[in-house]
């Protein structure tokens, strides 16, 4: 331990380090501070507020920085028309269009300036995105960063309002000289991160996505979250009382093949009568505790051997569904417009795909009609249409593109069913005489080839014997053979340079790609192939967004964004602006970048999620 204490005592603090935090608390002294803050190049600012809810949350404090070692706060009064005012002061400096804003996770003090009426314009910074284009898989939290980059110890918010629970207190409780070294500290070191960052990201030729995709993104993802949607608690509650009902008809069914009742939620029991009474696995798994390990592949790899899993695994999608999304996505409303307000984080899924948090509205099953009801119950506000508007089979139409495969290529021009296509060139057979179960299997294989799958696993999806999916494997890149050099190629390129790209130059590091261990390396080589693929599939959309509500604030539209589900996109809009909306989502999503293969977005629009998808 004592290694640990010492690596942790060498990064210095507040108290080892020169600076000058000041309090600028008169609005003459603030005037002239803006009056210098216009005169820079680059400015850094954070906001400081009693809550980590963007909707609820009060302004404290703002600070400035624009050198090492140099900030400034202006503490902001309870009274909101004072707040106000001193706003008005500070608004030349968010507005000013050439004067470059740096800030961490900068969407949030966005989010909050724009509740008191301040709209940050012009060239901006965000120091988290940028260390999330650098290093896409590491963590990038301020605090960390700073230890790691600065070897500085930043003042832990928690010695501050205390512990989280409820006896927290607020950023306000503080006093003025302990607000003033906390927030403009934030605003130094932040600074410093920017003065580390910017140059790196010019190096790596990370610029352009990080000016003209992730920035403005950020901003388009503010007004999203802002928006929210409605959601229809009736609809929920009915869903709640009908997913009981099918919980317990599947406990009975359960108990009854089963010869007795046990504790469903019990992964104990469920082993021992899984394995012990019905010897469904005589070589089954014990987790490290000695009970029987129950976990969904485990389920998955046994449910051809008997009907009981089958209804085991619904039992448990029911109830995720009913419990994650039916039962607490009421109590996710805000009460300020009875509206739910979801964050989408840009630097979580190392992929560059977006994530949704609190609630996430990313991951609702839709694989299951009880699934696809929960979306019945987002809805339109009155006088208005929800609009969905999702890309085709996106990922195969950009392997095709980016691996330059001809025959794949033809067939999406051609306006072919792409998996029937793959089948009748796997099977020989002409395109009308393809099966279901040949389409199938095709589909299968077209899918799991972008995810690097081999023929172990295609057997297992498929049903096919070992050797069957391996020949199909081998069929398919017979009939592909422009992807198969592709996918090599990826791969040899990962080993000599450590990372690959996507179409618009998000890179991915793989520092695993050269592993010894077979497993590891294995893991490494499918990421080079696959993100490439998912990473611009993630470019095309954020792409898309930014496009879209450009235009809609060109053309003064009321229709708003409202969420991002992978490669859909939501929206609702007035019912007179519905065609207009419609027509300019699904062009500027069929040509956010020219390819030469098509890009086909389905649309549809009705009173809730589901009509409309």
């Amino acid at each position: 331990m004592k290694k640990l204490d010492q690596a942790t005592s060498t990064k210095s603090s507040i108290e080892q380090n020169d600076h000058l935090y000041q309090f600028v608390n008169n609005p003459r002294a603030q005037k002239i501070l803006v009056q210098n803050l216009l005169k820079q190049k680059v400015v850094c600012f954070d906001t400081e507020t009693t809550s980590l809810n963007e909707l609820e949350a009060e302004l404290v404090g703002m600070s400035f920085s624009y050198k090492k070692g140099l900030a400034y706060y202006i503490p902001l009064s309870e009274d909101k028309g004072e707040v106000l005012q001193t706003l008005e002061i500070f608004r030349p400096f968010f507005e000013k269009e050439d004067l470059l804003k740096v800030a961490h996770n900068l969407k949030f003090d966005y989010k909050i300036l724009k509740q008191y009426g301040i709209v940050v314009k012009g060239a901006m910074f965000d120091t988290m995105i940028a260390h999330y284009l650098l290093n896409p898989d590491g963590r990038h939290g301020m605090d960390y960063l700073s230890e790691v980059y600065l070897n500085y110890k930043p003042v832990s918010i928690e010695t501050i309002i205390g512990k989280k629970g409820k006896n927290q207190g607020t950023f306000r409780d503080a006093d003025l000289r302990t607000q003033t070294d906390y927030a403009a500290e934030d605003a130094d070191v932040t600074f410093q991160l920017y003065e580390l960052f910017a140059p790196q990201l010019k190096k790596e030729n990370l610029e352009d996505l990080f000016f003209n995709i992730e920035m403005p993104l950020m901003e388009v993802l503010a007004k999203m979250e802002l928006s929210g949607i409605s959601l229809d608690e009736k609809w929920l509650a009915q869903e709640s009382i009908d997913l009981e009902n099918d919980l317990r008809a599947l406990e009975s069914t359960i108990f009854e093949i089963s010869g007795e009742e046990f504790n469903m939620n019990s992964p104990k029991q469920l082993g021992e009568i899984l394995f012990e009474k019905m010897q469904l696995d005589p070589k089954a798994k014990k987790t490290k505790t000695g009970q029987y390990a129950t976990s969904e592949d485990v389920l998955q790899k046994l449910s051809s051997k008997h009907e009981i899993i089958k209804h085991i695994l619904e039992y448990r999608t029911y109830q995720k569904l009913k419990s994650t999304y039916v039962d607490a996505l009421p109590s996710q409303i805000e009460k300020t417009d009875n509206r739910v307000h979801t964050n989408f984080s840009q630097t979580t899924a190392a992929t560059g795909r977006l994530a949704s948090v609190n609630p996430n509205l990313q991951n609702i099953p839709i694989r299951t009609l009880r699934g696809q009801q929960i979306r019945g119950a987002f809805v339109s506000a009155e006088g208005k249409k929800i609009i969905s508007a999702d890309y085709s089979q996106i990922e195969l139409r950009l392997i095709a593109e980016i691996s330059g495969e001809d025959n794949m290529i033809k067939a999406f021009q051609d306006g072919e069913d792409i998996h029937a296509s793959t089948a009748a060139k796997l099977f020989k057979i002409p395109l009308e005489e393809v099966s279901k179960t040949q389409r199938s299997q095709a589909k299968t294989v077209n899918f799991g080839i972008i995810y690097g799958q081999g023929a172990f696993a295609l057997a297992e999806q498929t049903g096919l014997s070992r050797s069957e999916a391996k020949q199909m494997i081998e069929a398919y890149f017979d009939t592909y053979p422009k992807l198969k050099e592709y996918m090599a190629e990826q791969v040899r390129k990962a080993r000599e340079i450590g990372y690959v790209e996507t179409i618009l130059g998000r890179k991915r590091h793989l520092k695993d790609i050269n592993s010894g261990n077979f497993v590891v390396r294995g893991h490494a080589e499918r990421n080079a192939v696959n993100a490439p693929v998912q990473g611009s599939a993630a470019d095309v959309v954020k792409m898309a967004m930014i496009k879209i509500q450009k235009q809609l604030e060109k053309e003064k539209l009321q229709t708003r964004m409202l969420l991002q589900v992978h490669d859909e996109l939501v929206f609702e809009s007035p019912i007179d602006e519905v065609e207009l909306a419609t027509n300019i989502i699904k062009m500027e999503m069929e040509s956010a970048i020219e390819t030469q293969v098509p890009l086909l977005v389905e649309v549809g629009v009705g009173d809730n999620w589901l009509e409309a998808h």
